[in-house]
């Protein structure tokens, strides 16, 4: 039986880096550099920076 294709998109994870524990879930392609941007925090209201959290291998 043959392998199965990996999907070109992933999900990725961009956490709060005002470490509220408040995330925004995004899709990016595999191949591409791993996103930040900046986008509102509810918890502490007002706009901070957003990083792709590492993900935890298997």
């Amino acid at each position: 039986m043959a392998k199965k294709a990996k999907s070109r998109v992933i999900i990725v994870r961009l956490l709060s880096m005002a470490q509220t524990g408040y995330f925004y879930t995004f899709t990016r392609p595999r191949v591409g550099i791993p996103m930040s941007m900046i986008k509102y925090d509810p918890i502490v209201r007002r706009r901070v920076l957003f990083l792709e959290q590492k993900r935890k291998g298997k």
